[in-house]
This record gives structure tokens, sequence and C-alpha cells, in this order.
């Protein structure tokens, strides 16, 4: 009987209430005993294939409400976490402080973590997106530096 209901309910379009849009996040280093400067950031977009680190988005472009970000680690040795904040602009930059060498994510607006991923590990975050532009970054310190960052729009 369930199975019937559920068919007729699909033949006729409906739609589940919540469904999310799910981007995978791979979060990656090329040399993790490369130089971690802070020459890329927001601002700065040189060649992002140089960077020592990094992170790719499934999808730059997702709509908005609920977004359920699958986040696999797959450096070999470092661990690596990813942060959602939310830009004032397109071009915004985010408030790094050299000193600690990371992102200070209360002043940044973080609206969700996946935190520290050991090599290999999976995490997931399951959040409501406005419009806007999104930066996902790693916040071990060094990483943003290094190039862990990327943006996404959520229209």
């Amino acid at each position: 009987m369930k199975k019937i209901l559920l068919a007729g309910a699909l033949a006729i379009g409906a739609a589940p209430a919540f469904a999310d849009s799910t981007v995978h996040v791979f979060l990656w280093d090329a040399m993790s005993s490369m130089d971690m400067t802070d020459t890329h950031k927001i601002e700065d977009h040189a060649n992002r294939l140089e960077d020592a680190m990094g992170i790719a988005a499934s999808a730059t472009a997702i709509p908005a409400g609920p977004v359920t970000f699958v986040v696999t680690n797959t450096a070999s040795d470092a661990a690596h976490e990813m942060v959602v904040s939310k830009l004032s602009a397109p071009d915004a930059t985010l408030p790094y402080d050299p000193a600690a060498m990371r992102v200070d994510e209360t002043a940044a607006g973080s609206v969700g973590e996946v935190a520290e991923l050991a090599p290999g590990a999976t995490g997931t975050l399951s959040v409501a997106l406005e419009p806007g532009t999104y930066a996902l970054y790693c916040n071990v310190p060094g990483h943003y530096a290094a190039g862990m960052w990327t943006l996404v729009t959520v229209e």
C-alpha cells in the first residue's frame, strides 16, 4: 500500500517539501612540505593551480535553501577542515589574522563547518543558505593562506 501511494505521488509530480542540494567538496594538498605564505587571499585571484593546497566543489552555483556539503579530505598526510562564510560582496576579503595564520571565523560570519578531517575521511554539513557569495575555506593555521579556499554563488 505504501509503495502504491508513493508511486502515485511521484507520478503527479509531488516532491519532498525539504529537498536539498548536495555539493561534494574535496580538500587537497599537492605537497604538505611547501612553504605556506599569505600570498593567496580572496582578493588575489592568482593562478590557483600553483597553490600548495586547495578546495574543489562539485558546483559553483547552487540554489538558495537547504544545502548539504559532503566533504572529503583527499590529502595523504594532512588534516583539513571546511568552513562556510557568507561574503558581504563577491569581491570582499575575509578577516585574516597573520599572527594566528587563520581567518577570524566569528568576524567572517561563519555559518557552519566540518571540523578537521583526517586524511581520507569524509564529513557532512547541512545548512540553509540565503542568496549571495560564500567562501569555503580550510582554517587550519596556514592552510587558507596556502590557497585552501573557493567561492560558491547561492542563487
